[in-house]
């Protein structure tokens, strides 16, 4: 399971011409599924996430997680996180679970992460072409790879 971590100023998520998740100060976690994903891994993704210290201190130190200043999140399903760009041009996806196996791991990781922060988080909508708008704060931006805790 792979992410992109995105600590936003606000960010929303539009289908079509309906937006169907907007937060401020928060959290835009692009997720990447693979067949070889288990509840441990979303299980420790959620506790690093949830856990991050990406948000200033009162002394503009990143010192801060986004349960700490009670940020928002939310999660769009992004299974380009698993290409392999190895050889030629196009991309190959073979390593991005099927829907049929991503789509519950979204969700149970959705949920995981609702209860960990205590309130609702935002989705994009599983499969759908979406227009992801953000505010990237800082910037800052983090990948984590769940099958690469080193890292």
């Amino acid at each position: 399971m792979r992410v992109v971590i995105q600590r936003v100023s606000k960010a929303s998520v539009t289908v079509g011409d309906e937006q169907i998740s907007s937060i401020g100060q928060g959290l835009l976690i692009l997720l990447g599924i693979e067949e070889s994903d288990t509840e441990e891994d979303i299980d420790w993704l959620v506790k690093k996430t949830t856990q991050l210290r990406i948000f200033n201190d009162v002394n503009g130190v990143m010192n801060r997680s986004v349960t700490d200043i009670s940020g928002d999140i939310i999660v769009v399903s992004q299974f380009t996180l698993h290409a392999s760009t190895k050889k030629g041009n196009r991309p190959s996806y073979i390593r991005a679970a099927r829907p049929e196996f991503a789509e519950p791991v979204y969700e149970k990781f959705v949920a995981s992460l609702s209860q960990a922060i205590g309130k609702p988080v935002g989705t994009g909508k599983f499969g759908a072409m979406m227009d992801v708008s953000l505010c990237n704060d800082g910037p800052v931006t983090i990948f984590i790879d769940s099958k690469n805790k080193d890292f």
